[in-house]
């Protein structure tokens, strides 16, 4: 038998009820791994909102240091009722995206057999594609200010920011893609969104290098929508994408976009990638309070984030087996809502992981 290989992974099981989905995350990559010779080990941060009321601190001193020692971060949530809103997304998600320079934002929109489309006559085959969001720049990098605040007369910026190499890195781990997807059967083909007819600087700028960079990678088909127009065609024609790049502020909104159209939170998962750095993996979804300790909570996006986690360290089998454990699970639930899925939180963490052991 081959030695076993191993990883270590940071665990933030933050608030609510994400330390309950990461636990069942925890599980079926447990199973994957001892199917396909791979062991875990998983050490525990508590970074949250109970850590900041109890410190004041969102991010103890030296733990980014501390987080760049992982090659992944498995995430469960952030958001605590007692601590007002912005402050652990701003002090834990957002400085550790920036801090591990993760510049890559993948999310997957796949729709499962037996979830429940809002999209009429849409099936499983006509909903499986990749969005590529810029994790780094854009209206998030903190550029602008206020003047006169409180005054009749106060004026706010927030500017939209990106040099070449921004939009040149993300251009390319995007084509990369889209070449890998084709070699799996998919179509090979990358869209970029964006809204170069307003837009005039940033917008021609990323249409520029977009197509500049495609002429290296002449197998992958090239497309272009406005963002409003791929808000339309993402409804009304989602298999038209196979694997989409945007910014940073549009990738926010249509990824949400997409998430509805797999079926909802309940199953969307997503990637805050560095290539040669730290990547962190998490569920979509908030980290439902109210639900806390039920056991009732749907851990599928948590379990989702693991597959990614699993193909992002190179495990492309045991990832593959996650994905049919999970497409397995989607047929037998009764929904993706907490507490109306027939089964509770664990449940549905044993019969991923028993699916894997068994297939």
């Amino acid at each position: 038998m081959n030695d076993v290989k191993k990883y270590t992974i940071a665990v933030l099981g933050g608030d609510g009820t994400g330390p309950e989905v990461v636990n069942e995350g925890k599980k079926v990559l447990a199973a994957a791994g001892k199917k396909h010779n791979i062991g875990f080990d998983f050490e525990e941060f508590d970074f949250g909102g109970e850590r900041y009321i109890k410190t004041g601190e969102t991010l103890p001193e030296g733990a980014v240091e501390k987080l760049k020692e992982f090659k992944a971060i498995y995430l469960g949530a952030i958001g605590h009722p007692d601590v007002a809103p912005g402050i652990l997304e701003l002090g834990i998600l957002l400085n550790l995206r920036f801090a591990l320079d993760q510049y890559i934002n993948l999310r997957p929109v796949k729709l499962y057999p037996g979830v429940d489309c809002p999209l009429k006559d849409k099936k499983p085959e006509d909903i499986d594609f990749i969005v590529v969001r810029e994790n780094t720049g854009d209206l998030y990098a903190g550029h602008g200010g206020v003047t006169r605040k409180g005054s009749a007369h106060e004026v706010a910026t927030q500017v939209m920011v990106y040099d070449r190499q921004m939009i040149d890195r993300c251009l390319e781990y995007s084509f990369k893609l889209a070449v890998e997807r084709k070699k799996e059967g998919k179509p090979g083909k990358l869209t970029l969104v964006h809204k170069t007819n307003v837009l005039t600087f940033v917008g021609d700028l990323w249409f520029r290098a977009f197509m500049e960079m495609s002429e290296k990678y002449p197998e992958v088909q090239t497309d272009y929508n406005h963002v409003d127009a791929a808000c339309m065609w993402m409804v009304k024609n989602p298999e038209w994408y196979d694997v989409i790049v945007t910014g940073n502020m549009f990738g926010d909104i249509i990824t949400d976009l997409g998430a509805m159209v797999q079926g909802g939170m309940g199953i969307a998962a997503g990637g805050n990638i560095n290539p040669e750095g730290t990547s962190m993996f998490e569920p979509i979804g908030g980290s439902a309070p109210k639900y806390t300790g039920m056991n009732i909570i749907n851990p599928l996006a948590a379990i989702e984030a693991a597959r990614m986690m699993l193909k992002h360290l190179g495990e492309a089998q045991a990832a593959k087996a996650i994905e049919k454990a999970v497409s397995f699970a989607c047929t037998k639930i009764n929904s993706l809502s907490a507490g109306k899925m027939g089964f509770s939180t664990s449940e549905i963490g044993d019969m991923i992981a028993g699916h894997i052991l068994d297939n």
